[in-house]
């Protein structure tokens, strides 16, 4: 399609490819005038790619960049400030005090009882989410018996509905470009009398009747997110569990510990 194109709209469509991002900032006059075209060319180049016109186009630019996209997200540059090991250590800082001055000692410990009591523990996340509800799990299930992640290869979530009740604990984890699919499975559950510990962003929708909310600040100095306090969460959550697991706990953890040796699974091959 580029070859197609006028040259004065393949010049544009080249400098939108490399800051989609920018549109959010400027003006049709500025971005012409920035590009070295006219402002007819602006409006017919946004016109082939299917918007009403500059400012609808403009707008997308701006909710993608409220959502999180990294492609409309302001790349550093090299060399920036803003991206040396100072500034990310600052942000994780800065984002850690935020989540975790949310908290309180008794949602804390209430969530790991639940989750120590429960008849089992789910975890769902998509996406890049998916990687913490794996890791949680990992850590629980050193502790807990009936641990899963949600859903398995080649299933789907409607299959789980059935086996949600009150004697379970639910925990998802729909951060940021979470897929709607983690909040209405979640709602199902909460119907049918589930606990659940919802772990999302400042921005996004939880859904009605959680038991628990628990809100991750996630941002950084570049396009990605910087997760230092999800990861502390999941630290914390851990530790708090292992303690309400008391003796039962520990007991399972050693049984654990023995089959790792009988099977010589953790030592290296000689």
């Amino acid at each position: 399609m580029r070859d197609a194109l006028p040259p004065s709209e393949q010049r544009l469509g080249d400098f939108i490819l490399n800051f989609p991002g920018d549109l959010a900032s400027y003006t049709a006059s500025e971005l012409a005038a920035l590009v070295e075209v006219s402002n007819a060319t602006v409006t017919r180049f946004v016109r082939r790619l299917g918007y009403d016109g500059y400012e609808a186009a403009r707008r997308h630019a701006r909710e993608e960049r409220a959502e999180g996209s990294p492609l409309f997200l302001e790349p550093l540059r090299e060399g920036a400030p803003e991206g040396s090991i100072e500034a990310h250590v600052q942000r994780a800082q800065q984002n850690i005090a935020a989540t975790f001055g949310a908290l309180d000692e008794a949602m804390v410990d209430a969530i790991a009882q639940a989750i120590v009591r429960a008849r089992g523990v789910w975890f769902l996340g998509h996406r890049n989410n998916r990687n913490f509800a794996s890791y949680l799990r990992w850590q629980l299930a050193q502790l807990l018996p009936r641990t899963q992640v949600i859903p398995g290869a080649g299933e789907t979530l409607g299959e789980y509905v059935a086996d949600l009740d009150a004697d379970d604990v639910l925990v998802v984890f729909a951060l940021r470009r979470s897929p709607g699919l983690s909040a209405r499975f979640a709602e199902q559950a909460i119907a049918g009398g589930t606990r659940v510990l919802y772990v999302t962003d400042p921005r996004s929708r939880a859904p009605a009747g959680a038991h628990w909310v628990v809100r991750c600040h996630s941002s950084a100095p570049g396009p990605l997110d910087n997760h230092v306090a999800l990861m502390l969460l999941c630290d914390l959550l851990a530790t708090r569990v292992m303690a309400q697991a008391g003796a039962a706990g520990r007991q399972r953890l050693s049984r654990v510990e023995a089959a790792h040796d009988a099977l010589a699974e953790l030592r290296p091959e000689r």
